[in-house]
């Protein structure tokens, strides 16, 4: 059995070409299935539906023998038990440092970063030599520099509106973002086979 975790979303809709390339098809559409492991038209593939943040930990400890994750929850997990064979080049989007329009820095003391990719905020900092307290959060970032919590946010950006509606402006650059196809290290020893011929005919629907 190949077992390959998804994240339900913009990922998911995007990796369905790549997976149908690889004669891969859900059985079930996971926006309206209740089901966590979906069958597909394959005996020997199922698809586990997690939280993005969630897909490298299934397939580093095994629980999945792939999967499909940004590259920035792969920088905030790091890469213990896994390969990254194939950047798929899907929901693009940049991971950046944003605040408010025009500001010149923090008023008095430490630079207050809001994000959830504190592994990332923190390595982005320290290659500047740069000390910050940086504050843990789970959603709506924007909130934090209009509230007075953070002076700057470390987040995904897409196109954005949401800084815009929100007064704040793109500042620093950290990394550019793609979905990546994530293999675990023992199942690529123990099905080789079964998972290249897979990674073949996905690498070349990518190209």
């Amino acid at each position: 059995m190949l077992t390959i975790a998804l994240s339900k979303g913009r990922i998911f809709k995007e990796t369905l070409p790549l997976l149908a390339a690889a004669g891969i098809n859900p059985a079930e559409d996971p926006e309206t299935s209740r089901k966590l492991i979906l069958p597909t038209n394959l005996d020997d593939v199922q698809l586990l539906i997690v939280r993005a943040s969630d897909v490298p930990t299934y397939v580093q400890w095994g629980a999945a023998d792939l999967g499909v994750a940004g590259k920035d929850v792969l920088m905030e997990h790091g890469g213990d038990g896994l390969y990254e064979p194939i950047d798929l080049k899907i929901a693009k989007c940049k991971l950046m440092v944003a605040g408010p329009v025009g500001f010149k820095g923090p008023a008095h003391g430490r630079l207050r970063v809001a994000s959830k990719f504190v592994n990332s905020t923190r390595a982005h900092y320290a290659a500047k030599g740069q000390q910050v307290d940086v504050i843990k959060l789970y959603g709506s970032m924007e909130l934090a520099p209009l509230v007075g919590l953070s002076d700057v946010i470390v987040d995904v950006v897409d196109t954005g509106n949401t800084l815009r509606a929100n007064g704040l402006e793109p500042m620093e650059h950290i990394a550019e973002i793609s979905s990546r196809l994530i293999v675990n290290r023992a199942a690529m020893k123990m099905k080789h086979a079964r998972i290249k011929a897979f990674m073949a005919l996905v690498e070349a629907a990518v190209a």
